[in-house]
C-alpha cells in the first residue's frame, strides 16, 4: 500500500511546480497550405523586448519532390521573395540562407530545398513597447517537373515581455546552424577555372567530396561534373565554365567539404583570381590592341568622321615635309590623348563604384545634343556660312592646333564601337595598374593613327596625295553632306534618349546655334560687336536652357517584351532547351545598326531563325543599363557590339564576330545539332 501511496504523494508535490512554471508556446501565423505545401512564418521567441533583436523565420513544408529554391536557383527557377513591415518603427534585415542541396533535373542544375525548409531573418524592434505585429508578404515558386507560383500574406503578432523560446525555435537555430561560415583556408581560382583551397587541415583523412555553389548564375556550369582531388594542405575542385565566365575575376560562393564520417563543413568563400591580370600584358597584348586601333579605321563607326579625314589627307598634299610631319604628328598626338582621356575617364568612374563601358559618353543625352550641334557648326563651317579666325579651330584649318584637335574629336566621334581586338585590349586595360594601362591605350591610338603616323615618320609620302587647287573648295562643301547626316544619326540617337518634349528642345538647341552662327558671319561680313555680343549672348542662353531641358525629359517608353533581354528572361529559355541569339545593341553604335540591318533583318535570317525555334533577344545599351553592362563585362566586353549564340539543349555559348554578315550567321546556325 505503502508502495503506491509514494508516487501518488509525488506526483501531487509536483503539480502545483508544473503549473507554476512558464510554458513553451508555439507562436506561427496562420497557414497558407495548397496540395504542394505548407508555408507560415514563425518566431523564434514567444514574446519580445522592445529595442532587443528577434528572429523569425518563413518555413516551408513541401510536399515530397517539391521543392523551393536558393537565392541563386541555379539553371532555373525563382527564389522567395519576402516583404516585411514591422511595427513600431522596427526594421527586417535579408534573408539569411541556410546551404542549399543540388537538385539535377533533365541536363541541368537548380539549388533549392525540399520536405522542411526554414528561411531566418533578424528583426531589429524598436522601442516604442506594447504589441510587436509583423506584416509580411512572400512570393516563391514551387517545382516538381512543372513550377506553380504561390503567395500569401501573413501577420504574426507578438506580446511584449521577457523573450523565451517557442516551441519553433529549434528550427530556426537549426536552419542558422546550415548557414556559410567563414572559411579560414585560403581560396583562388585558376582561369581554367579551378578552385583551389589551402590552409592546415586539409588531408584525404578530412575531405572525401566537395562541392561549389557560385552566388551568381553564370560564371561556371552548375550541371557539369566538379572533380576533386585532395592533397595534404590543398583542395583542388575542377570547374567548368558557364556561359557567363570572366577570367582573372574573384568568384564568390559556398564550398560544402565531407568528411569521411559524412559531416558537413559549409564554408562562405570569395576565391581570389590565381593569376593577376596585370601578369598577362605583353607584347601580343601591345600587338592586339595596335591592330584594334588600326581595324577601328574601316569599321561603320567612323562615318561621322570621313569628311575631317579626308580634309586632314587632303590639305597634306604638296606640302613641304617638315608642314607634313608635323601636322600628322599632331594628328597622331590627338588621337592617342583622346584615347587615353576616355580610357582614364572610364576607370576614374570605375573606381568609383560606376558600371561604364566603352562609348559611355553617348550614353549621355546632353552628350549626344552637343556633338549633333558640333556637327552642325562643321557642316555650316564647310559650306562657307561662317569662317573662323586664325585664333580657332576648324576641321579644315591647318596647323598644329587643327590637327591635333580633329584627332580629339576623331577618336571622340568614332569609338563608341569597337573593333575586333580592341574588346580584350580595353577590358585587359580597365584591370590593369595605371601605367600598363595607359600602355595599351597609347596602342590603341596608334593603330587608329597609323596612317597619318606613317605621314609623320615618311613624309615623302605626302607626294603621292593630289596637290591643293580649286577642287579642294568643292571638296569642302561635299564633305559637308556626311557631316549633316552625322548630325541627322545624332538627333536619331537622341530620339532613342529622351522624350519627344526632351527631341524638341534638342532641335531648339541645333536652332539656336544656327542663329549664333549667323550673328558671327554679320559680324564678319562688316557687322558691329555690340550685335555679335547680343545675338551669341542670346544663343548661348537658349542652348544652356535646352540642355537643362533635355536633360529632365528622358525617354518612357516601354521596351518589347517579346524581345526585351533580360538575365531572367535568357534563363527561363535556356532553361527549357530553347536555342537563343543574343543581339547587344545601341542606337549610336552604326556597326551595329549595319550589322542589324544587313545580317539580322532579312527574311531569310528570320526564316532560319524561326525554322529551328532560335528566340532572338535584343539589348538596348543606348542608354545605361546595369544589367546589359553587367552581360557585357562577363563576357569580356566593355562595349557593343556583342551576338552570343546559346545552342539548344544548354549547348556551350559561341560568341560571334563584331562584324556580321548573313552566310555567317546562317552558318553558325547551321553547324549546330538541333
Amino acid at each position: 500500500m505503502r508502495s503506491l501511496l509514494q508516487p501518488l504523494i509525488l506526483l501531487a508535490l509536483l503539480v502545483p511546480q508544473l503549473l507554476s512554471a512558464t510554458p513553451v508556446s508555439a507562436l506561427e501565423s496562420t497557414v497558407f497550405q495548397s496540395p504542394r505545401d505548407r508555408v507560415s512564418l514563425i518566431s523564434s521567441a514567444d514574446r519580445y523586448q522592445p529595442g532587443k533583436p528577434l528572429t523569425i523565420a518563413l518555413r516551408f513544408r513541401t510536399q515530397p519532390a517539391w521543392n523551393i529554391y536558393w537565392h541563386n536557383p541555379g539553371d532555373a527557377g525563382t527564389p522567395p521573395r519576402l516583404k516585411l513591415t514591422v511595427s513600431g518603427g522596427g526594421s527586417a534585415g535579408p534573408i539569411q540562407w541556410p546551404t542549399p542541396a543540388r537538385q539535377p533535373e533533365d541536363g541541368i542544375m537548380t539549388y533549392g530545398y525540399t520536405g522542411e525548409a526554414v528561411l531566418p531573418l533578424d528583426i531589429t524592434t524598436g522601442s516604442a513597447g506594447g504589441k510587436l505585429t509583423l506584416s509580411a508578404h512572400a512570393s516563391w515558386l514551387i517545382c516538381q517537373r512543372i513550377c506553380v507560383p504561390e503567395k500569401a500574406d501573413f501577420t504574426l503578432t507578438l506580446p511584449e515581455g521577457p523573450a523565451t523560446p517557442s516551441l519553433e525555435a529549434p528550427l530556426i537555430a537549426a536552419a542558422l546552424a546550415r548557414q556559410p561560415g567563414p572559411s579560414p583556408f585560403t581560396a583562388t581560382i585558376t582561369p581554367q577555372p579551378t578552385l583551389l583551397l589551402s590552409g592546415d587541415g586539409l588531408s584525404p583523412r578530412t575531405v572525401q567530396d566537395a562541392w561549389f555553389f557560385p552566388d551568381q548564375w553564370g560564371p561556371i556550369d552548375m550541371s557539369a561534373p566538379q572533380r576533386l582531388k585532395v592533397a595534404p594542405g590543398q583542395v583542388e575542385l575542377t570547374l567548368t565554365k558557364g556561359s557567363n565566365w570572366t577570367p582573372n575575376t574573384p568568384l564568390s560562393g559556398v564550398l560544402v567539404l565531407r568528411d569521411p564520417m559524412g559531416g558537413e563543413s559549409n564554408l562562405a568563400i570569395t576565391a581570389s583570381p590565381a593569376i593577376a591580370p596585370t601578369a598577362t600584358l605583353g607584347w601580343g597584348l601591345l600587338l592586339s590592341a595596335f591592330a584594334g586601333g588600326l581595324i577601328l579605321n574601316l569599321m561603320p563607326c567612323v562615318f561621322p568622321i570621313l569628311a575631317m579625314k579626308a580634309m586632314a589627307l587632303a590639305r597634306m598634299g604638296g606640302a613641304r615635309r617638315a608642314e607634313v610631319r608635323s601636322e600628322a604628328g599632331f594628328y597622331t598626338l590627338g588621337v592617342i590623348i583622346s584615347f587615353a582621356a576616355l580610357g582614364g575617364v572610364l576607370a576614374l568612374a570605375r573606381a568609383l563604384g560606376g558600371d561604364q563601358g566603352w562609348g559611355f559618353q553617348f550614353q549621355q543625352p546632353i552628350f549626344v545634343a552637343l556633338m549633333a550641334a558640333l556637327m552642325l557648326a562643321v557642316a555650316l563651317n564647310l559650306l562657307g556660312v561662317f569662317e573662323f579666325s586664325a585664333r580657332f579651330w576648324t576641321p579644315h584649318q591647318s596647323g598644329k592646333v587643327g590637327s591635333f584637335l580633329t584627332g580629339l574629336l576623331a577618336v571622340l566621334l568614332a569609338t563608341p564601337c569597337t573593333a575586333p581586338f580592341m574588346a580584350v585590349a580595353i577590358a585587359a586595360a580597365l584591370q590593369a595598374p595605371a601605367p600598363k594601362a595607359a600602355l595599351i591605350f597609347v596602342s590603341l591610338g596608334l593603330g587608329m593613327a597609323a596612317p597619318y603616323a606613317l605621314l609623320a615618320l615618311a613624309p615623302g609620302l605626302a607626294k603621292f596625295l593630289p596637290r591643293p587647287g580649286p577642287w579642294m573648295a568643292l571638296l569642302r562643301r561635299a564633305l559637308a553632306l556626311p557631316m549633316l547626316a552625322a548630325m541627322i544619326w545624332l538627333i536619331w540617337v537622341e530620339s532613342e534618349q529622351v522624350s519627344p518634349v526632351g527631341l524638341a528642345f534638342a532641335i531648339i538647341l541645333l536652332a539656336a546655334l544656327a542663329l549664333g552662327l549667323l550673328a558671327l558671319r554679320r559680324f564678319q561680313h562688316g557687322g558691329s560687336a555690340a550685335h555679335l555680343t547680343r545675338d551669341t549672348g542670346l544663343a548661348a542662353i537658349f542652348i544652356a536652357f535646352t540642355l537643362l531641358q533635355i536633360a529632365s525629359h528622358p525617354a518612357t517608353r516601354a521596351p518589347d517584351q517579346a524581345t526585351s533581354f533580360s538575365e531572367a528572361r535568357l534563363a527561363s529559355l535556356r532553361a527549357a532547351g530553347t536555342p537563343v541569339f543574343v543581339d547587344m545593341t545601341a542606337a549610336w553604335c552604326v556597326t551595329c545598326l549595319v550589322n542589324e540591318r544587313v545580317a539580322l533583318e532579312p527574311d531569310r535570317i528570320k526564316q532560319a531563325f524561326a525554322a529551328r525555334n532560335i528566340a532572338y533577344l535584343k539589348g538596348d545599351w543606348t542608354t545605361q543599363n546595369p544589367q546589359i553592362t553587367e552581360f557585357l563585362h562577363a563576357h569580356g566586353r566593355d562595349g557593343v557590339p556583342l551576338y552570343v549564340f546559346y545552342p539548344p539543349r544548354n549547348g556551350t555559348p559561341i560568341v560571334l564576330p563584331q562584324i556580321l554578315t548573313p552566310s555567317l550567321v546562317l552558318n553558325q546556325i547551321g553547324q549546330t545539332k538541333f
